[in-house]
């Protein structure tokens, strides 16, 4: 698969977490954060954290912080993160949420070549994706075009759906309320 780059895309709003940073929000007594790193950095070479505002917060992990270009949602974060990638030599990137700990450990490895994004059940879950860093130009022209949406940029790049499973727990899902961070804390 050659150099693989890792981005966890942390910059969103946290809207119904009531505004809260959820990459610094505890789930077992760490931030939720720590259990990303902690399955995201034995699949890749490099890690980067993508998010907006102070990069300081992040400054305990000593990873480098990534700002969108333009704040357009994960897309723009993907782009920060393919042209950090290439300044590394890396050849790929792969992509995960920041709000989504419980992501299978070997994610990397059953995406395969790039570009392709992870499905559960069908249901797709395109932020937890791997990307050709020789997309950062069409990324950036579809972004200039006001076209922000993850899984039509998947769909443009003619990106593989690899299904991750039809039964149990969907790996992917989002903790996106509190009520889903204290449900997550009985799976831990």
């Amino acid at each position: 698969m050659g150099t693989c780059c890792g981005l966890v895309l942390a910059g969103g709003e946290g809207r119904r977490m009531g505004g809260a940073d959820k990459a610094l929000l505890p789930l077992g007594g760490k931030p939720l954060l720590d259990h990303v790193l902690g399955r995201l950095a034995p699949q890749v070479d490099l890690v980067a954290i993508s998010a907006n505002g102070a990069a300081g917060r992040f400054a305990a992990w000593g990873l480098p912080v990534l700002a969108d270009e333009q704040v357009m949602g994960p897309l723009a974060g993907v782009l920060a993160g393919l042209r950090w990638a290439a300044q590394k030599g890396g050849e790929s990137l792969l992509t995960v949420a920041v709000d989504s700990p419980f992501f299978p450990g070997d994610l990397a490895v059953r995406l395969g070549a790039a570009p392709a994004m992870a499905a559960w059940q069908g249901r797709l879950h395109p932020t937890f994706a791997v990307w050709p860093v020789t997309l950062a130009p069409l990324l950036a022209e579809e972004l200039a075009q006001g076209h922000a949406r993850l899984r039509d940029f998947a769909a443009l790049t003619g990106a593989r759906v690899v299904d991750f499973g039809a039964r149990g727990e969907d790996p992917f899902r989002n903790l996106n309320s509190p009520a889903d961070l204290a449900e997550a804390e009985g799976l831990l």
